[in-house]
């Protein structure tokens, strides 16, 4: 997987891949993909008319003669897009591999002969230049942008990486709409999950199979649309993330973005104040004053998260105990706020299960191990069907 270090006057770059137009001097372009030579005026065709490009914020236009295939990446809602598309085992790099390989496997255990193996790959929060030329990746699937935002990391060495390297596409401050830095702030745009997916698909040339796992995103969406309880019957409700239970970070449930893909179409009703933003940190007088019905913790479904032991604190609490979500049993371990798609479909069945129980039907108590089995009918999607479409069965 490693190469020696090449010089730094010397171009490395695969001539497979290159770009379309500069991704630091770029301006900002739409978000949608475009195919090289499909009706685009300022698209430029190969030679063998095999070429393509993909367009993103904040890279721009990114063309490629072929897929990549070894894939550096940061956040898990990147690295999840690979694995929807099968391609989890070509990642190298993560944000904390060992952590996410152990939560994303209590999900693949329910995906017939779905596997995946994150574990022993290099971290890469903030990763190293040097290692980044030893990985020798066909492309960064992780934001420049917020790369950039680190102190190691300048706009210089940004351009190094993708001069002789292979490019960066990823966009992350679409997990909450956050503010990109300066620098990059008249480039960028906003995209739902899906919305990132679709092209991130194009660049990999997955349509087909983006296409199918967008049918049962499509299908999911619609079956609780249908039976979505009217305002007056949902719970209120709140997104704490509970390490430490004396300061829970929180997530107000109608902040547009990623990290609430699966909790935003279901509606509950926030229950925090105008005067917290997600992101904030509240200690137990704060959250007995928001007094949720529910509470969902994410990453409670991590094999290394006590789940019985933080109801128990709640429990024991002399305030948290007053907290309605703690006197109804209502509090719901969950998976990643940087979800991939097929999380997402996990979490949508989940999170409607835990706030409309006697609609959906009900979610089990969980305590620890992989997400539950539920009965083929009383899924709200089709298990088996997404399985065989990450393994390449694209047929009905």
């Amino acid at each position: 997987m490693g190469r020696n270090e090449p010089a730094r006057g010397e171009s490395t770059r695969r001539e497979f891949v290159a770009y379309g137009s500069t991704a630091v001097g770029g301006g900002l372009l739409a978000g949608c993909s475009d195919l090289v030579g499909q009706d685009d005026p300022g698209s430029t065709e190969g030679e063998d008319d095999e070429s393509y490009s993909v367009t993103m914020a904040p890279m721009g236009d990114v063309a490629f003669d072929s897929p990549p295939e070894s894939i550096f990446t940061r956040l898990t809602h990147l690295a999840g897009m690979a694995f929807a598309l099968g391609r989890g085992d070509d990642v190298n790099a993560m944000h904390a591999p060992d952590y996410y390989d152990e939560l994303w496997n209590q999900f693949t255990e329910r995906l017939p002969g779905v596997t995946l193996d994150w574990s022993g790959l290099y971290s890469s929060w903030d990763p190293d230049k040097e290692t980044l030329y030893d990985l020798d990746s066909d492309i960064h699937l992780a934001d420049p942008a917020s790369v950039n935002a680190l102190d190691s990391w300048s706009m210089t060495d940004i351009e190094e990486v993708e001069e002789n390297i292979s490019p960066w596409f990823g966009n992350q401050f679409s997990d909450r709409h956050g503010e990109p830095p300066a620098d990059w702030a008249d480039r960028y745009e906003y995209y739902t999950l899906w919305e990132m997916f679709e092209t991130v698909a194009a660049v990999f040339r997955e349509e087909e199979r983006y296409e199918a796992l967008a049918d049962v995103h499509a299908n999911l969406l619609e079956t609780i649309e249908e039976d979505l309880p009217p305002e007056g019957e949902r719970p209120t409700a709140v997104m704490a993330g509970m390490s430490d239970i004396k300061s829970m970070y929180v997530y107000t449930l109608d902040t547009p973005g990623i990290l609430t893909a699966h909790v935003r179409p279901l509606e509950p009703i926030g229950a925090l104040g105008d005067d917290i933003s997600s992101g904030d940190t509240i200690d137990m007088e704060g959250m007995l004053e928001a007094d949720p019905e529910v509470i969902f913790a994410p990453g409670g479904m991590h094999p290394e998260t006590d789940m019985p032991g933080i109801r128990d604190a709640f429990r024991d609490h002399s305030i948290g105990q007053r907290i309605s979500a703690v006197e109804n049993g209502r509090i719901y371990a969950q998976g990643a706020r940087y979800q991939g798609p097929i999380l997402n479909l996990f979490q949508l069945e989940m999170t409607a299960k835990q706030l409309y129980p006697d609609v959906f039907g009900e979610w089990p108590t969980y305590t620890d191990g992989p997400y539950p089995e539920i009965p083929a009918d009383e899924q709200l999607f089709d298990h088996q069907r997404v399985a065989d479409i990450i393994n390449g069965d694209l047929d009905e």
